[in-house]
């Protein structure tokens, strides 16, 4: 039996970070996994800026209320299902994830949490578990599933690794020169194509 991970922001919908550096206008907001892969160092430079903006959960929720999937983004994920189960591995919060999972068809995603305090400020932030994307991979290849596993960013590729087979998906330029072993798509044609290339590979 072969599963899907696919990570989220990026390969399925927009980054929501950048959604929300452009509707609030703090450029430093617009870092992501693509540019910093120190995940903590980036997300305690995100709560550091949050904080000195006075910026609340709601603030990011209200952003996040006029988001979408990427275009097209659902009718590959109704294709892939029809081939493959399919989990949604992704570094982002369960805070943030509930409208965007419900327009995609509530595929199940495994994701983080949010410390909000009483006043509604995000104060921290708390991992499942450290690399839990690689870990998610493990753990299906413990119950004897070969994984396929796209994604776009330096923080997807332990889990790139760890698959059976890993696909990137319209990374920027230095992930690819640093990751060539992964076959690069850029649209969800490729992407596809790339699954079911993957799936007679391994199988």
């Amino acid at each position: 039996m072969q599963i899907a991970c696919l990570d989220l922001e990026g390969v399925l919908v927009p980054e929501i970070w950048i959604n929300v550096a452009e509707r609030t206008g703090i450029d430093a907001l617009r870092a992501t996994t693509r540019d910093i892969s120190d995940y903590d160092v980036l997300m305690r430079q995100r709560l550091k800026i949050l904080n000195e903006h006075n910026l609340k959960l709601v603030d990011i929720q209200d952003v996040i209320a006029g988001m979408g999937p990427m275009k097209g983004a659902r009718e590959f994920l109704d294709e892939l299902r029809h081939n493959f189960q399919v989990i949604i591995l992704s570094d982002t919060f369960y805070d943030f994830a509930a409208p965007l999972m419900k327009q995609l068809g509530h595929p199940t995603l495994l994701c983080h949490r949010l410390h909000i305090d009483d006043d509604g400020r995000v104060v921290d932030y708390h991992l499942r578990m450290p690399d839990q994307k690689r870990e998610a991979v493990m753990s299906l290849h413990h119950l004897h599933f070969k994984v396929i596993a796209a994604g776009d960013s330096y923080n997807d590729t332990s889990m790139l690794s760890e698959a059976d087979c890993g696909i990137l998906f319209r990374p920027p330029q230095n992930v690819i020169d640093e990751f060539p072993q992964f076959p690069v798509t850029t649209n969800y044609e490729e992407l596809m194509a790339a699954f079911k290339q993957a799936s007679i590979k391994i199988s």
